[in-house]
This record gives structure tokens, C-alpha cells and sequence, in this order.
């Protein structure tokens, strides 16, 4: 059985700036420390994690949202899930994303919940934060 995971993170960055840390091969792999390609069209390929992660981008339009039709590796065979990015300018200038990953393997889900704030929103935080902090940045 599998389920949907449902994560809403604001950022003190613009839409454009995290959609760049989600979309962009070199961005993301800098972030992860982790190989990240990421194809930039509509059906496109792309492979994050060194790997560990695969898919095709489904949809997307910059700095709004972007889908993936996603797969890790230890999924049982044939199960594919679908990560959806919808990104929101606050009025604070700032960025709300939510995350809605659903067709998660039930068992996975603790997992994959953890990887997106560990590997992902965490490190975008601290990112943003070390940017803020260098003079003229």
C-alpha cells in the first residue's frame, strides 16, 4: 500500500531562488554534496542522490512549480511515485513550498520523510542563511 506525504517549508529566499536549488543539476549537487541531473524539458530524465533517486520531469514552470514522476531505488518493482513542487511568494518576500509526494511505499514513508528535510529543506535553510550572512551577498 502506499501513501502521501504532504510538507509545507518557507524559505527567506524567492521563488526563483529555490526553484533553482530543486531544478538545477549544478545548484543541487553543490547543495546534497550528491551527483544531480536534472533535465530542464518536460520529459526529461533526471537522477539525484548519485542515483538513488530517478525520474521523469512530468511538468514544470519556473519558480511556480514543478512535478516528477519518481522512483528510489529500494521501491518494489514497478512503483513509481509523484512528487509535486508548488512554490508561493510570501509577503514577506520570502517563499512557501509545499511538497505533496504521493504513491509512497507505506513503509518508506518515515524514511522519505526525513530525506526530504535532511537532504533537502535543511540544507536549503542553511544555504540561505550562509549567503545572508557574507558581506555584499
Amino acid at each position: 500500500m502506499c501513501k502521501t506525504i504532504k510538507q509545507k517549508v518557507k524559505f527567506k529566499a524567492s521563488p526563483e531562488t529555490i526553484y533553482e536549488y530543486i531544478s538545477d543539476s549544478k545548484k543541487l549537487t553543490n547543495l546534497t554534496g550528491e551527483i544531480a541531473i536534472i533535465g530542464q524539458k518536460v520529459g526529461s530524465s533526471f537522477s539525484i542522490m548519485k542515483g538513488k533517486v530517478t525520474g521523469i520531469i512530468v511538468d514544470f514552470l519556473p519558480a511556480k512549480r514543478m512535478v516528477q514522476a519518481w522512483r528510489r531505488l529500494d521501491f518494489p518493482e514497478g512503483i513509481f511515485s509523484m512528487a509535486s513542487f508548488t512554490l508561493r511568494e510570501t509577503p514577506d518576500c520570502g517563499t512557501e513550498l509545499i511538497l505533496t509526494h504521493r504513491g509512497v511505499p507505506k513503509e518508506l514513508i518515515p524514511e522519505v520523510e526525513q530525506d526530504w528535510k535532511g537532504n533537502f529543506w535543511d540544507k536549503i535553510h542553511k544555504e540561505i542563511q550562509s549567503k545572508k550572512s557574507i558581506p555584499g551577498s
